[in-house]
């Protein structure tokens, strides 16, 4: 990263991400996908090889794995997506779309768990797809970089991702 990006607000427009881009916890996503799968396979198997199990045992094991691996599967949906037209946040089990000029800000303060997008009507968005778990610098890093495309979609407004 260079060292214009350490200053929130200056981002070079030719260093823009081509839009559409999609912003997901990367690394945070693959463990809780292969996690699940691996719940899913490992209870599957045990349901399959234990003799003494009756059909509804085995049913409630592969259940029960398949049950984890849907849970899995909604904590690893978050993402941001950032189009022309605008932001989709995709949380756990909410989406809304967002016109660039309803985003005013986009914090990413140290101890945040992910970005918040303050909007036109008061309200704040948590975004869950910029979250700084695992990847700390990538969070910070794709935080910048959605302030300086609301910024460049909406006029460029004071504020933004703190980090």
């Amino acid at each position: 990263m260079s060292d214009q990006h350490d200053q929130p607000g200056q981002y070079d427009q030719s260093e823009l991400p081509t839009l559409p881009v999609t912003f997901r916890p990367g690394r945070t996503r693959a463990v809780l996908l292969t996690a699940g799968a691996a719940i899913f396979v490992v209870l599957t198997v045990i349901a399959l090889i234990l003799p003494k199990l009756s059909p509804g045992e085995r049913t409630s094991f592969i259940f029960t794995g398949a049950l984890l691996l849907g849970v899995l599967l909604l904590l690893s949906r978050p993402k941001v997506v950032a189009s022309d037209s605008g932001v989709r946040v995709v949380n756990i089990a909410t989406s809304r779309s967002l016109d660039w000029a309803e985003i005013v800000q986009v914090n990413l303060r140290p101890g945040d768990p992910w970005v918040f997008l303050n909007l036109s009507d008061g309200t704040s968005l948590p975004a869950l797809g910029i979250q700084p778990g695992i990847a700390k610098q990538r969070a910070i890093s794709d935080a910048r970089a959605l302030r300086a495309l609301a910024d460049a979609h909406a006029g460029g407004r004071e504020g933004g991702p703190q980090g």
